[in-house]
């Protein structure tokens, strides 16, 4: 089984000199393909393959917050622990007090003048007379309260259903963003397959159409082939964890072909390390995952070997992450790495051809609030990709080797028996955690020299 090549010798540059992969932003970061956009009006359908990939991502991440958001309102504000539903709770708990002590209070008016009126001597009178002035008393006191707890309670319902009217709106605004992004992703795609139908129309006219090149995805010759259609994207991943906190975020997985993957393998891996760079922070982390098929959180290094099943054309799934960070964790820099292959039943297999990585800042317990989704949110910057030229690699690659959290899961050997599944390892998992070391403390440290 081969080594993702292109990346291994990523990770290799990086420990070498992170310059390699830092000398120039992502060849793609402005949307448009690089050198050649000035000197070809018309792109190429390896172009047009990137900007569909992107165009994908971004639907993706689109759908994923879409959906949070709806879960957000419909779940997380109803939870007794939410401030605005815990308010109307405690509100209308002390509003149904009063109204119950208003009521004992009348009560106690109604038998205090039933014993003045039952009194038979003057001094019988006289203490029944006071029992019911004082009760009097009470029962407007227990009136008054019972008015300032209504309206309490009215005051927090109307602030928690305020909240929601704010989040239905920003659900309304995500839908739209969501629906933008669909109708990029139709053009990009029927861009590309004009393209690619042009193309095949010169093949079929230059040496007969002998068929000879596999298609959508797999190579002749035994080997797995690339195939950027199917996407891995992460959402909700904050830019600044404290130690000592969880956090959760979901990685959509999705099959952009025009074919049903049998077998769809994610791979999502965590490394972080000190603001020096030299001492790894692994050690501090621990990722988990789960599926709305089956809930139980698992450890991300069993991730590998667990297939999300089938997945149909143009089909997405969402897989949930929980990443724990220990206390006593030092700051530094830390990054998500997640990439995605498949296995058929034919025996033909695949898989996304980079390793993209989501960035995030740790801090010490000690110091600074909880992050919030940024950078890596739906709305915030694309991630990068550990490749040599900082965009999406077009080389076909594969995985062997390794073990963890510390690899890229690979496309795959087509063998048909059970070691074609994905194996963790880029060059081994010490060039990977190196090498991600050294690229993220370099490009924080020219962040901060360039500002």
């Amino acid at each position: 089984m081969k080594i993702r090549r292109v990346l291994a010798t990523a990770v290799a540059a990086a420990v070498i000199s992170p310059a390699v992969l830092l000398s120039a932003g992502p060849a793609f970061a402005d949307g448009k393909p690089a050198a050649s956009q000035t000197q070809n009006a018309k792109p190429t359908v390896e172009e047009l393959r990137q900007a569909v990939e992107r165009a994908q991502k971004e639907y993706d991440a689109a759908v994923v917050a879409v959906n949070d958001a709806i879960t957000f309102l419909e779940k997380d504000m109803e939870a007794d622990t939410y401030p605005t539903k815990a308010a109307v709770i405690e509100t209308g708990n002390a509003a149904a007090a009063a109204a119950k002590a208003r009521t004992e209070a009348d009560q106690a008016v109604a038998d205090a003048r039933a014993k003045l009126d039952a009194a038979t001597t003057e001094e019988d009178r006289a203490a029944a007379q006071t029992a019911l002035d004082e009760a009097e008393k009470a029962a407007e006191e227990a009136a008054d309260a019972q008015t300032a707890a209504d309206t309490k309670a009215t005051a927090a319902q109307t602030a928690h259903d305020d909240a929601r009217v704010a989040q239905t709106r920003k659900i309304g605004l995500l839908q739209k963003a969501r629906d933008e992004a669909k109708e990029k992703l139709a053009d990009a795609e029927k861009a590309l397959a004009d393209a690619e139908a042009a193309d095949e129309g010169e093949e079929d006219g230059g040496n007969g159409g002998n068929g000879e090149d596999g298609e959508d995805g797999e190579e002749p010759g035994g080997e797995c082939a690339p195939e950027p259609r199917l996407t891995a994207a992460v959402t909700g991943l904050p830019d600044k964890i404290v130690g000592g906190t969880t956090q959760t975020f979901t990685l959509r997985i999705t099959n952009g072909t025009a074919k049903t993957m049998d077998a769809v393998y994610p791979y999502v891996g965590v490394h972080a390390f000190d603001d020096k760079g030299l001492k790894e922070l692994d050690s501090h982390l621990d990722l988990e995952w789960s599926t709305a098929a089956n809930p139980a959180w698992r450890d991300a290094d069993l991730m590998d070997a667990s297939s999300l099943g089938s997945l149909a054309s143009k089909a997405s799934l969402d897989v949930k992450l929980r990443l724990k960070v220990d206390a006593d964790v030092p700051s530094g820099q830390g990054a998500a790495f997640v990439t995605a292959d498949y296995v058929n039943d034919d025996g033909s297999c695949g898989g996304y051809p980079d390793l993209d990585q989501y960035e995030f800042r740790i801090l010490a317990k000690a110091g600074g609030g909880a992050g919030s989704p940024g950078k890596n949110d739906a709305t915030g910057s694309k991630p990068g990709n550990v490749t040599g030229q900082g965009g999406a690699s077009t080389t076909p690659v594969t995985a062997s080797g390794g073990s963890g959290t510390g690899g890229g899961g690979g496309a795959l050997a087509r063998t048909g028996s059970s070691d074609v599944l994905p194996t963790v390892g880029l060059a081994g998992g010490a060039a990977l955690v190196l090498g991600a070391g050294a690229v993220l403390v370099a490009r924080r440290r020219r962040t901060a020299a360039d500002a």
